[in-house]
């Protein structure tokens, strides 16, 4: 997979920079390696509240899923309401000066920095002395912009199958704490739900391709595309046999009851869905690092249920060790054909013997390379606890085909490690990345929602040397696209004085494309079975994407696209995303409430409950710490802003 790719500031390919390094240099408040550390935002400062937890409550029945006609009446409701000094929708004045001030600090950024790893090899992003007060340690991250489609007509990313971004979240807000601006990642938020997208047999191409398209709820005058992915599922007598290694962390961080006790739970859990043919091994680590389980086969629960409940929690963490210890396992028992893989089950508080961020990537990248995969299961985010990291452990899953999963309570347990083993372990595609060129007689401009550290080169597509992202049996991966056509009144950006009439390139469309043509999706992979590569050459899916399949209303999409459309948007309210102008907890809420659809277990329904809490939360007054440009006041660069600036506001935002 890959790691901290650009965080897209080289993306934004303005002319000019409106704030130049030597103003930059001139305030000599603001020393340039601070605004670096700021930049990348892991700083902030855990929250504090006088008033009680909020936590997610029952099921109302005004969760129940609302009828088709009533659904242009709720949202047309919400669309008339005023925006109060509570909401979260901007005034179009307030909008303006956003836009300003983000397009001013955008450029300033991109004058400072190039890419997020450069920042990361310089200022040791996973360092406790570069978080003040943090809750746990995370990356804060540029938000994408809206992309000129005649200049910068190509988006290019890898896919994204972590979830850990949603648990995260979904403790904090039920602790009554709201997440650290920027950090949400809400390609995860997406994909933490499953989408009922036609599933393709395993003779076919093993993804089946489904697109969407809609007014957009976030902004007017704008359209949503959703892209949907799902890979083929495995029946029982395909299902291979597993070898694995639960790497445990048993040092004093983890004693907290929602560290190890839950982890020893999770891991009993994950065992009942193993067989003969299975091979569990179990090595701990703590000051040392200690072999407690070699081999034993997937059925002997005796065995291994004796071991786990034998752990206890105590000392340092020297994790590197341990890992060596479980790969070297690991490999003493491979299985030809199967799944090899390292489970890493930690707080990610790496303290002793290996504990270079940079030395540990490099390490599970080798073993990757062995066929051995590394899955991280993150325990104990909690307000009295710093050690947690989130930087590290996605990271590290990136880095060794594997996935990065954050465990909070036992049903996360059981949805992560029971009811999707497989889509959590059996990879069926490697290197997946997504292409997607619009056409510019059509598409003045759009914005990738999410996947702001999954950004990829454009040539990096064509490239097998490249790393991207695995998807599991069974997976589902969702992208949202917000889109300007050419005659919207809502444009970013002032129309190009010299407009070339630029047609989108035919590549291997194999045929001319027509002008009910929007986009040119494509999707390249590397085929994986028995545990490994299939082939060393990537294949290629494409299709046409027509405007002729975008629906009057958002009430006429299906249950998923108007669900997903309310997480979307709910990540990017809790990231303070400068791009959303016309939507509030409100009208999201309502939105979700249209789409929940079946919602066999229920986590619809509960996400409907933590978007009503983060609202409350708002509106008492819980403040959010941790973004880019928190420390830095306006009026810093109020003498920077030009009046080349209002080219940013949309049309219909511009005042006299």
């Amino acid at each position: 997979m890959t790691i901290f790719t650009s965080l897209r500031l080289s993306r934004y390919n303005q002319s000019q920079h409106l704030l130049s390094q030597q103003y930059c240099y001139s305030q000599a408040k603001w020393p340039m390696g601070l605004l670096l550390i700021g930049a990348f935002g892991l700083v902030g400062c855990q929250q504090k509240l006088e008033s009680e937890s909020v936590g997610p409550e029952g099921i109302s029945p005004e969760s129940m899923p609302l009828e088709a006609g009533q659904i242009d009446k709720r949202i047309n409701e919400q669309q008339k309401m005023p925006n109060d000094s509570k909401g979260i929708a901007y005034s179009l004045a307030q909008t303006s000066i956003d836009i300003a001030e983000h397009q001013a600090k955008s450029d300033w950024v991109k004058s400072s920095v190039l890419t997020h790893q450069n920042a990361n090899d310089k200022y040791h992003l996973v360092s406790n002395e570069n978080r003040i007060g943090a809750i746990g340690n995370f990356a804060a991250y540029v938000q994408n912009g809206n992309m000129v489609t005649a200049e910068t007509p190509i988006s290019t990313f890898s896919i994204d199958v972590d979830t850990a971004s949603y648990t995260t979240m979904r403790q904090q807000i039920n602790r009554a704490i709201l997440p650290l601006k920027n950090s949400v990642r809400v390609e995860e938020l997406l994909n933490y739900f499953d989408y009922d997208y036609p599933i393709p047999t395993i003779n076919e191409a093993p993804f089946s391709i489904n697109t969407e398209l809609a007014p957009s709820p976030y902004n007017q005058d704008a359209k949503l595309l959703r892209i949907g992915i799902q890979g083929f599922k495995l029946a029982a007598d395909q299902i291979k046999a597993k070898n694995l290694v639960f790497l445990i962390d048993v040092s004093g961080s983890m004693s907290a009851v929602d560290k190890l006790p839950l982890l020893q739970q999770a891991l009993l859990m994950l065992t009942q869905s193993l067989t003969a043919q299975d091979r569990v091994s179990i090595v701990v680590y703590a000051n040392g690092v200690h072999q407690v389980v070699s081999g034993a086969k997937g059925n002997n629960t005796q065995q291994i249920k004796q071991a786990l409940n034998n752990l206890q929690a105590g000392g340092g963490t020297n994790g590197g060790k341990g890992l060596a210890l479980a790969y070297d396992l690991a490999a003493q028992h491979f299985i030809d054909q199967g799944i090899n893989q390292v489970l890493l089950a930690t707080d990610g508080d790496f303290n002793l013997g290996m504990t270079s961020q940079e030395d540990l990537i490099n390490y599970v990248s080798q073993q990757r390379n062995k066929g051995i995969g590394l899955t991280t299961l993150g325990f104990g985010l909690s307000s009295q606890s710093a050690q947690f990291n989130d930087v590290l452990l996605e990271q590290l899953a990136n880095q060794a085909n594997g996935q990065y999963a954050y465990i909070d309570n036992l049903n996360e347990a059981r949805k992560v490690l029971h009811d999707q083993l497989s889509q959590t372990l059996d990879i069926i595609a490697s290197d997946v990345k997504i292409q997607v060129e619009f056409n510019p007689a059509i598409v003045s401009e759009y914005r990738l929602i999410g996947y702001e550290n999954r950004q990829l080169q454009r040539q990096d597509f064509n490239n097998d040397k490249v790393d991207a992202g695995e998807i599991g049996a069974g997976h589902n991966v969702t992208a949202i696209y917000e889109l300007r056509y050419n005659d919207s009144e809502s444009l970013m950006h002032e129309p190009l004085r010299y407009k070339q009439n630029r047609e989108p390139s035919s590549g291997e469309v194999g045929k001319p494309f027509t002008r009910n043509e929007i986009a040119f999706l494509k999707l390249r992979y590397k085929p994986f079975s028995g545990g490994k590569l299939a082939a060393n050459d990537s294949l290629l899916i494409s299709q046409p994407i027509y405007a002729d399949i975008e629906v009057k209303g958002i009430q006429q999409t299906s249950d998923d696209f108007r669900f997903a459309a309310a997480v979307a948007g709910f990540g990017q309210l809790l990231n303070h995303n400068h791009y959303v102008h016309n939507t509030d907890y409100d009208k999201l809420i309502t939105l979700a409430q249209t789409g929940l659809g079946e919602d066999r277990f229920g986590y619809r329904h509960e996400f409907v409950q933590l978007m009503r809490s983060a609202k409350l939360l708002v509106e008492q007054g819980v403040g959010q710490q941790g973004g880019f440009y928190d420390k830095v006041q306006p009026t810093e660069y109020s003498s920077a802003l030009s009046p080349a600036v209002t080219r940013s506001v949309p049309k219909t935002m511009q005042t006299n």
